[in-house]
């Protein structure tokens, strides 16, 4: 079993946004969740060190976003397109077997 925990990203930031918005001192966030003072000021610094990417525009993660969404429209539209094509279609098998017709 391993001795160590691990945190999820969502966790940390929790924690060091409760430490920097002064909703809990440093030391009650650690008592809380059992967190030795170390870790968190490392949590805090590295929170701090990448702040200004959330900041960043034309990133990858930015650009895969915008062409994900592009894709997703596609689809619905296609998926419109194909349900309308097959509802023409059976009326007009229908229509075509009611007169007699092959």
């Amino acid at each position: 079993m391993s001795k160590h925990r691990t945190f999820t990203p969502e966790f940390k930031a929790e924690r060091v946004i409760e430490v920097l918005t002064g909703q809990l001192a440093p030391a009650e966030v650690c008592r809380a969740h059992q967190l030795s003072p170390q870790q968190l000021s490392v949590w805090k610094a590295e929170f701090l060190a990448n702040a200004p990417l959330i900041f960043q525009r034309g990133t990858d993660a930015d650009i895969a976003h915008v062409r994900t969404s592009e894709l997703e429209r596609l689809v619905g539209r296609l998926t419109l397109e194909l349900d309308a094509a097959k509802k023409v279609s059976r009326l007009l098998t229908s229509r075509s077997r009611g007169n007699g017709r092959s």
